[in-house]
């Protein structure tokens, strides 16, 4: 039987709480389904990483289960904000654009919208495309970088959402990570110099570029190319603004404290920045984040810009590529060269990429 062609884009993302009231029931949420060690009790969760409970490159994302005061711990971080995360909003402003985009192009596909962990969740949504007719999406996830949590987790999310779905639930199709596209890099250093902008002309040259992303466990990063990546991107975005003063650096880092994760963290190179006195300037930019959602709103706007002002450094934090027209281009790129190439096996990640961290 012929493969039927791609009849729908589906948009992936974590989800986030839209209210105080939903706060809690999205954290126990995202508890649910993570592996708790055989020693505990079922449903006794024991940890969770320390600006929100989402965590993971590019997502608000959970890296473990937790216990229920650190539970109520993480809530304030959102009851900070009112409750809102961004996060959900953010999606909702890039499918917008994503289809004026598409439509500009002659693309005219429906567009769907499902999360991991709240509302829409994605099993409904596959439901939802199952009643609609829809036999091959094309999957777009809101995180442009390879690591288990941030592309082959979501492949397997995909599944699982099928299987809910039960028989005759569209075959879907992940594009691949797409940091690398023009677009994507080119709205960030964007952002970048808007933020640079806002530093005194005569200091500019001497403000230190700091790129933030989500560290990981070195045991997922090995298996990977997240890390380097990253690097290549920072540099990148570094040489088009014309700017060799650099760095990256992890923040959100979560887990067991012996657990070696990847560093340095941002608040740690913060401190050394001003020992070292390498810089007066810091240009904070959260490279590995596509939203200005909870991690970076509470972990950086809050937590890091509080460090750096103990410390006297002048804090700028630039902003994510979000709905950035370029960034709107990059994506549409991306789906029309993967509809045009159509539906072919060849085209999958590789089996053995991004596999699961050790645990």
């Amino acid at each position: 039987m012929a493969t039927p062609p791609h009849d729908a884009v589906l948009v992936v993302s974590f989800g986030a709480p839209e209210s105080r009231e939903e706060v809690i029931p999205f954290l126990e949420n995202v508890m649910r389904g993570r592996r708790v060690p055989p020693e505990r009790p079922a449903g006794r969760p024991h940890s969770v990483s320390s600006g929100s409970a989402a965590r993971r490159s590019g997502e608000e994302t959970v890296t473990a289960s937790f216990p229920q005061e650190r539970l109520r711990e993480v809530a304030e971080h959102y009851y900070h904000f009112g409750g809102r995360s961004p996060l959900n909003d953010q999606v909702r402003a890039l499918i917008g654009a994503l289809e004026v985009e598409l439509a500009a192009d002659g693309i005219h596909l429906p567009l769907y919208w499902g999360n991991r962990n709240w509302h829409p969740l994605l099993a409904d949504t596959m439901r939802r495309m199952k009643a609609d007719g829809i036999r091959r999406a094309l999957a777009l996830v809101t995180s442009a970088w390879s690591s288990y949590s941030s592309c082959r987790q979501y492949l397997e999310n995909l599944e699982a959402a099928r299987e809910a779905a039960g028989p005759e639930a569209p075959r879907v199709d992940k594009i691949r990570p797409y940091w690398e596209r023009a677009g994507f890099l080119e709205a960030q250093s964007i952002q970048v110099r808007e933020a640079l902008d806002r530093i005194p002309p005569e200091r500019r040259a001497g403000a230190l570029l700091v790129y933030t992303a989500h560290s990981i466990p070195l045991s997922m990063a090995a298996g990977c190319r997240y890390a380097s990546e990253l690097d290549q991107a920072a540099g990148r975005i570094s040489a088009m603004l014309g700017h060799r003063r650099w760095r990256l650096v992890y923040q959100s880092r979560s887990g067991p404290p012996g657990e070696p994760w990847l560093g340095p963290d941002i608040s740690d190179a913060l401190r050394e920045i001003a020992v070292s006195r390498e810089a007066g300037d810091v240009v904070v930019t959260p490279l590995g984040f596509l939203s200005d959602h909870m991690e970076v709103c509470y972990d950086l706007d809050v937590v890091a810009r509080g460090v750096a002002d103990g410390l006297g450094l002048n804090f700028v934090r630039a902003s994510t590529v979000g709905a950035h027209p370029r960034f709107v281009t990059a994506i549409r790129e991306s789906i029309g060269e993967r509809l045009r190439a159509g539906p072919m096996e060849e085209d999958r990640c590789p089996q053995d990429c991004c596999p699961a961290p050790r645990r």
